[in-house]
């Protein structure tokens, strides 16, 4: 299921030089999977009410293509990879029209929330996020 999510870019999201600092792509990043998993039926604080289990960043890989600017609109997509066990790969870019600023590969992890020891992913999550 590939996701699309519009973010504009306001000042908080600018550097000194007025283009979205380097960071603030993870968090995009972040709003557009939570938004991706939210659509396929998967809230998060339940999730974690009803198994105890959360989601963890494992790993995150960023290339940088173009700058954002303040007020610029941009789509981020969520393209997930085939689940792991316990993780799951998801890929991200950041594209303003047809340009791509930014594109990321992010590890996430399913863990227990009581002491972060990985946990198998549940099987209605994997059938929400591969539907």
């Amino acid at each position: 299921m590939n996701f699309e999510f519009p973010v504009r870019v306001y000042w908080e999201d600018t550097d000194a030089g007025g283009i979205v600092f380097y960071a603030n792509y993870l968090k995009f990043f972040e709003r557009a999977r939570t938004e991706w998993l939210r659509a396929a039926g998967v809230e998060q604080h339940q999730l974690r009410e009803d198994t105890g289990l959360i989601f963890v960043v494992a790993a995150t890989s960023l290339r940088y293509a173009a700058p954002a600017k303040l007020d610029d609109l941009l789509t981020i997509t969520v393209e997930p990879e085939p689940a792991g066990r316990a993780s799951l790969v998801v890929r991200q870019r950041a594209l303003r029209a047809n340009t791509l600023l930014c594109e990321g590969e992010i590890r996430i992890g399913c863990v227990r929330a009581s002491d972060l020891k990985p946990q198998r992913l549940p099987d209605t999550v994997v059938a929400a996020i591969t539907a």
